[in-house]
């Protein structure tokens, strides 16, 4: 059938109206991805100052334990997660056991512990004077000193105690490759003889290396992210040196060439993983492959299998999240709920702000590239998600750096025209700790969004455009209802990662502004767990947020 007697319009569905949107979603795109990068930007001018001598001394002093410490702190807590997450991730996926059901959904929990909250819990604990050390010596007769007893307090403690609450990224990861790996390259290697762990090495771990790698990659840069638990750790890395510079020194080029150094890091750790792969790829050849059928595990086997999988649960959330409990109903936090209010409400109003602007922000970029897509679009919104690779304490540190500048450039104009002084308008206000949220965490929101507008089918769009509809009708009307579901995971991920950000919200929060995240690191720091339990359980209640979302996708698919 000839289409000679339609309309010009209905040949082409993208009017000329489209066309002249393209260079306003451009200059929206990379103004977006300019906001962002700016405090990484100010981090690096700030860096390229010379160093004076104060600096120099601090530099060849503090930087090899620091370089020293956050190099072994990420390789441990990287060891042990890939360990975990992928030993797990094998057993839910191809052995049958009882309680795997529950073992497969359980496994998720740790994401909701806060990694310092965790750490502040098994001090406690496993202290002198805790009660497991203080029940040893009353059982024994001992006295403190007369028995061996690992130290908590230490790199290897933190190690454990970041790996027990990170192994949960590895894990999810890992067990979608497994799942769907060739069945026929697993039977062939159990025809060969090879029983389930040297299939789970040789064969299943190699062709899910990538899951695996993005899994440890994420993992790394939450390690090397982290305050409050190497903090409480006595473990000095680039993060405390960062926050020490910053107020302990009041030293900012000191502070800023420490967070170029561990941008640096970061980058070589990405890089390492990425130039490693080669050329070398691991999809399967053909898409003809049965699902996998679980192997029916009997006796020790099941067992060990059980118990292989309920020990990260315990370590990473039940021992911490019970002991909280405990230490809640005993003493909690001492203020009334008039006094304890504001904590939880300062926490809500930051973190539903910034989850409401991330979602909106990554809305514009990502239907911006996918109604005119191109390489410049891309590589700006590639810009604007670099936040989430980079710890709070370096974001924080650069956003304060234009801020600052800005608010003294006015003061000084003001000053020298009207004889006014404005003081700090934007430096350590709600704005600038709402727009280092943003930057740490647009990259969440963005990828949550671009996945869920990859599963919507581009010929929707065209069917309404043939309809007459413009691009925003056809976005509004057909698009986004489509893609509510992922607005709505990318908002409660960026809410709940706010509730639990620390070294940002230390750093640039307003004076006397406390949220519930720095009402837990003021109390555990003086050694007041106790009433930081209140504070704490609260942060790990709004954590179940995303955890009961992922456990509803798993569920799905």
């Amino acid at each position: 059938m000839s289409l000679a007697g339609f309309p010009a319009e209905r040949q082409q569905p993208g009017p000329p109206r489209s066309r002249r949107l393209a260079p306003a979603w451009a200059w929206i795109s990379l103004l977006a991805a300019g906001l962002i990068a700016a405090p990484l930007a100010a981090v690096l001018v700030t860096a390229v100052a010379p160093l004076g001598d104060d600096q120099a001394h601090i530099f060849q002093t503090l930087l090899p334990e620091l370089l020293a410490n956050s190099v072994l702190l990420a390789g441990l807590v990287g060891t042990l997660a890939a360990i975990m997450g992928a030993v797990t991730a094998w057993l839910v996926a191809s052995c049958a056991f009882r309680g795997r059901g529950l073992l497969e959904i359980a496994l998720l929990l740790p994401l909701a512990m806060p990694a310092y909250v965790c750490g502040y819990t098994y001090v406690w604990l496993l202290d002198v004077a805790g009660p497991v050390q203080t029940a040893l010596r009353e059982a024994t007769g001992l006295r403190w000193g007369e028995y061996w007893f690992p130290e908590i307090r230490s790199l290897p403690g933190a190690a454990l105690m970041l790996a027990a609450v990170l192994y949960p990224y590895v894990y999810l990861l890992c067990r979608t490759a497994f799942l769907q790996q060739s069945v026929c390259l697993l039977e062939a290697s159990r025809t060969l003889g090879h029983g389930l762990p040297r299939t789970f090495l040789h064969v299943a771990l190699p062709m899910a290396r990538p899951a695996l790698a993005g899994g440890v990659a994420l993992v790394l840069m939450e390690t090397l992210a982290d305050f409050g638990t190497v903090q409480h750790f006595a473990v000095r890395t680039f993060t405390t040196g960062i926050y020490d510079a910053w107020f302990g020194l009041g030293d900012r080029p000191a502070a800023a060439q420490l967070a170029t150094a561990l941008m640096g890091l970061v980058a070589l750790l990405l890089l390492a993983e990425r130039a490693s792969r080669g050329g070398r790829r691991f999809h399967p050849t053909t898409t003809r492959s049965p699902p996998l059928r679980p192997v029916v595990l009997r006796g020790w086997k099941e067992a060990a299998a059980i118990l292989t999988c309920a020990l990260p649960v315990c370590l990473g959330f039940l021992i911490p999240a019970g002991a909280l409990f405990g230490l809640m109903l005993e003493a909690g936090d001492p203020l009334d709920h008039r006094r304890t209010l504001p904590y939880a409400l300062n926490s809500i109003t930051l973190a539903g702000i910034a989850a409401v602007l991330a979602v909106a922000l990554a809305a514009l970029l990502a239907w911006g590239q996918r109604l005119h897509p191109s390489r410049l679009r891309a590589s700006a919104n590639r810009v604007a998600a670099l936040g989430y690779a980079l710890p709070g304490s370096v974001i924080a540190v650069g956003a304060l750096v234009p801020f600052a500048l800005f608010d003294n450039a006015l003061d000084a104009w003001m000053r020298a025209r009207f004889g006014i002084s404005t003081g700090l308008l934007l430096s350590g206000s709600i704005a600038a700790l709402v727009f280092a949220y943003l930057v740490r965490f647009l990259g969440v929101a963005l990828s949550a969004v671009e996945s869920g507008l990859a599963r919507i089918r581009p010929s929707l769009f065209g069917a309404a455009r043939v309809l007459g509809r413009t691009p925003g009708q056809a976005v509004r009307l057909v698009e986004l209802p489509l893609a509510r579901g992922a607005l709505m995971t990318a908002g409660v991920l960026v809410f709940v990662d706010t509730m639990k950000e620390l070294p940002a919200t230390l750093i640039v929060r307003p004076f006397d502004f406390d949220t519930l995240a720095v009402r837990v690191h003021n109390l555990a720091s003086d050694e007041r767990l106790a009433e930081a339990s209140t504070a704490a359980l609260l942060i790990v209640l709004v954590g179940l947020l995303p955890v009961a979302a992922l456990v509803r996708g798993m569920r799905r698919g």
